[in-house]
């Protein structure tokens, strides 16, 4: 039986004896004996053994030095030799062993430090960097493209009289050649009316370029458009870089989100925030009744935002950040505008001053009138008609102020963003039927009539 420990030996003092120590022997004053064997070696056995020798001698000069050109000629040989192998195992065998049981396919694989390509059947490995994010390759990318936008206009008032006020925004450079777009809801106060494109008397808008901040242009009204929150402002620059337009149809819930804007105003221009899609196609109704169906983000987007671009992780812009959902109780509902609808206003209004014509009723409402009203006047919830435009389709199907609009071809509405988004699925000249209830001239409210009329939707030219 071997000792596990035959390298490590201990001294009896009893009598100067080295021994083995181990379970194996069992002392008996001046030995170790073990079940068969006896061990009785002195110190100076230990000279004579095998593996003990003391007859090294230190070669003289003249020997070391007729080793010296030997030596080197091996180690040369060595080097080449080994080299040679490993740059064939990286070559040959190292793809293949990583690659597994992947036949010579043409897609990559992920790895710890990088990425396992194939090409032509012959496998490599694609180190990667990861040193940039997405967020920063984005940034560098498209914020030249991310432009303050700055509205001045008066505000009269019977007690102070007339005021300056200002507003400001975030815009997306759309054409090289000085094309911006931005939200109309960021520059309509210094509109003249609610619709057209005529700047109210002593208003300016101001387009700020992140490299000329201290040089900004003045800039002109294309077009705008209230029912998509799309405008276009033109300025004097040409060589700008336009930011690119993705395909928000192909956008995905879950994808990385990355919002380019100047939130809380140009003090802030240029600021990055990043999150993922957190959903399509999502109904949202404004004040004016206006509803949009927007892309959800939990990107953070606030005031000033609006107007800015909403980015994928390749810096495409899927969409036109235009709102925010903000309380205590609410977080992260960011909302922007796809980049296919807003691409679509913005070309129409380049080319014709107009949004893309859009199918017209011909009616004004009152949008404070809600279930509360109707039910305190004993009349069914629906959108109450204030106004009738002369020669409109309303007018023509005999629509008057005062009837209330319960359904709008089969769909029942009780708000003017519910009828607009049923009326906004038809387009111009298609024949509609309008359900709605009509109150009598004098007497109780209740003793009013149900119709049924039909009219042929006109073209909304703004």
């Amino acid at each position: 039986m071997e000792d596990n420990n035959r390298n490590d030996l201990t001294q009896n003092n009893h009598e100067n004896r080295w021994v083995y120590p181990g379970s194996y022997y069992q002392s008996s004053n001046s030995y170790y004996q073990g079940s068969e064997n006896r061990y009785d070696y002195r110190y100076d056995d230990l000279k004579t053994a095998g593996f003990y020798n003391e007859s090294y001698k230190k070669p003289t000069k003249g020997k070391l030095k007729s080793l010296i050109a030997p030596m080197i000629i091996v180690a040369l040989i060595s080097s080449l030799l080994t080299g040679g192998i490993v740059g064939a195992y990286f070559t040959y065998g190292l793809p293949q062993n990583i690659a597994g049981n992947n036949n010579g396919g043409t897609g990559g694989t992920g790895t710890a430090g990088g990425t396992l390509v194939s090409e032509g059947g012959i496998k490599r490995i694609e180190i990667v960097d990861n040193s940039t994010s997405a967020e920063t390759a984005v940034a560098e990318k498209v914020g030249p493209s991310i432009v303050g936008i700055k509205v001045t206009y008066y505000v009269s008032d019977w007690v102070f009289g007339s005021s300056r006020s200002e507003g400001q925004g975030s815009g997306i450079i759309y054409r090289s050649d000085g094309y911006i777009i931005t939200n109309n809801h960021v520059i309509e106060n210094a509109m003249a009316r609610s619709t057209g494109n005529t700047l109210a008397q002593n208003a300016k808008i101001e387009v700020i370029l992140p490299n000329q901040v201290d040089d900004p242009y003045e800039a002109k009204v294309i077009g705008r458009d209230p029912n998509t929150d799309i405008a276009v402002l033109k300025i004097d620059a040409s060589e700008l870089p336009a930011a690119e337009f993705g395909d928000s149809d192909q956008v995905k819930v879950g994808e990385k989100a990355i919002a380019i804007g100047n939130p809380a105003g140009l003090e802030f221009m240029g600021s990055v925030t990043s999150g993922i899609i957190s959903g399509l196609n999502r109904k949202v109704e404004f004040s004016d009744g206006t509803i949009l169906r927007l892309i959800q983000t939990d990107a953070a987007i606030n005031p000033g935002n609006s107007g800015g671009a909403l980015l994928n992780s390749e810096g495409k812009v899927i969409g036109v950040n235009t709102s925010k959902i903000g309380g205590t109780m609410y977080e992260g509902l960011g909302f922007a505008i796809p980049s296919n609808k807003a691409k679509e206003v913005a070309e129409s209004l380049i080319k014709n001053g107009n949004a893309p014509a859009g199918p017209k009723i011909g009616i004004t409402v009152d949008t404070r009138f809600n279930e509360e009203y109707a039910a305190r006047y004993n009349v069914p919830v629906g959108v109450l008609v204030t106004e009738v435009e002369p020669l409109s389709a309303a007018f023509k199907a005999g629509i008057k102020a005062g009837d209330i609009i319960t359904e709008f071809n089969g769909v029942v509405v009780k708000s003017l963003g519910e009828l607009n988004e049923q009326k906004n699925k038809f387009k111009p000249g298609d024949k509609v039927t309008v359900k709605l209830y009509r109150m009598p001239q004098r007497g109780k409210a209740s003793d009013g009539e149900y119709l049924t009329v039909e009219l042929i939707l006109d073209e909304d030219n703004g």
